[in-house]
């Protein structure tokens, strides 16, 4: 039946007003984003700036001791430190501890024979703490003196935005891995690869565009029979790994076609994992389907099947006081045995204020809720990332004799 000019004015009519309205509230919502964003950046840079520490805590990070330190500025091996206005040392950021390793050979980068970590973050659930854990756990390594890049995987950008960016509006398509994936010879990973606030860490962005790969790369399987687009986010990472200790992606809440990619790129997994019914079936569901997917990909594509160092399941989003959560933390445990990690992620007001300011908690130079909060929030956090640094550590020959 044709279209009436009545109904044809109302359509349109509807469509200008959907698209007027929703124009308006993205115009607000950019407004409030960079209000936040401008928030979180150094008055006279114009950027974020790392963490510092005191020299007790600068000389647990080195590995000697703060005597160690002061005899090293004494001597000349290391620059005397500055005073503040009320005569306090000034503190020491991440690009000066990674001076102090290399003055005292305390540097924990992995020797040549050693694999690089490429480490997943993975779930194919929103809201588990998928990208707060992965954004911490690559913060603990640069912390730590290791050389670490995060690849942002996900077009909701979350991850990318905690860098300082505004990922639709500073960012463009060749900014990303989609920019990459279409010109390769031209681009080059390398030149997508960003420095950051974190001395150490580097990033690969994303932005919205990032989304356009989920159809392009069926689109490309369908018309050309072929899954060799499947290993282009590793064999981008095979161009750059050797600048590098670790590498931890953060791919999209979803089994799609960048997150298959990302599970064929990856060495080690890790799995946040909430514990509630709803959530715990839906890990038990992507456990399978990862395992069905990969095993897909090697039959139908003759492709070898990723060897995985290690697969980890983290609790996240974890409240000591509900019963439930403590019942079914007790299930996991039965049911994933030694897969499971000992420290969990737990519900803190420190992680959610610091995210409100664009910051994740080792960003903070104060607390933000209360001293004791604050300190319990970085324990379990710097629990679990030591408990996958050391997965790390035992899948490094150089390290051996650490873990006999």
């Amino acid at each position: 039946m044709a279209v009436q000019p009545a109904q044809k004015a109302l359509s349109d009519t509807s469509d200008e007003l959907l698209d007027d309205t929703l124009g308006l509230l993205h115009r607000k919502a950019l407004t409030i984003l960079k209000r936040i964003r401008d928030g979180a950046l150094d008055p006279e840079t114009g950027k974020k700036v790392g963490p510092s520490y005191a020299i007790s805590k600068a000389a647990a990070l080195v590995g000697r001791t703060a005597s160690a330190i002061r005899e090293a500025e004494r001597d000349g091996r290391l620059a005397a430190r500055d005073r503040t206005a009320s005569g306090h040392r000034v503190q020491y950021t991440l690009e000066e501890l990674d001076h102090m390793r290399g003055v005292f050979g305390t540097r924990p980068w992995r020797a040549p024979e050693d694999p690089p970590a490429i480490i997943s973050v993975s779930n194919f659930k929103g809201g588990v703490g998928k990208s707060t854990l992965a954004l911490h756990l690559a913060q603990h390594f640069a912390i730590r003196g290791y050389r670490v890049l995060f690849i942002d995987c996900d077009s909701q950008a979350s991850s990318t935005m905690m860098f300082g960016y505004r990922p639709d509006v500073d960012l463009g398509e060749d900014d990303t891995l989609y920019g990459h994936f279409h010109n390769p010879e031209l681009l080059g990973v390398r030149s997508i690869i960003r420095k950051t606030h974190f001395f150490g860490l580097d990033l690969i962005p994303a932005n919205l565009k990032l989304y356009n790969l989920e159809y392009e790369i069926a689109g490309y399987l369908a018309q050309n029979q072929s899954f060799d687009v499947i290993d282009l986010i590793a064999q981008a990472i095979d161009t750059v790994v050797d600048d590098y200790d670790v590498v931890v992606m953060d791919p999209p809440p979803a089994l799609g076609m960048v997150s298959m990619a990302v599970l064929q790129a990856a060495n080690a997994m890790v799995i946040p994992a909430p514990p509630s019914v709803i959530d715990f079936a839906s890990t038990v569901s992507f456990i399978d389907m990862a395992r069905t997917t990969m095993k897909q990909l090697e039959q139908l594509g003759g492709r070898i099947k990723p060897a995985y160092n290690f697969v980890r399941l983290v609790g996240s989003r974890v409240d000591d006081s509900k019963s439930m959560h403590r019942e079914i933390l007790a299930m996991m445990r039965q049911v994933f045995g030694g897969a499971m990690l000992n420290s969990v992620l737990k519900v803190s007001a420190e992680i959610d204020n610091a995210s409100s300011r664009m910051k994740t908690v080792y960003e903070l130079d104060k607390p933000v809720t209360s001293h004791e909060v604050h300190n319990r929030c970085m324990r379990f956090m710097g629990d679990v990332c030591h408990e996958i640094e050391q997965d790390v550590l035992r899948t490094w020959p150089s390290r051996a004799g650490q873990f006999a």
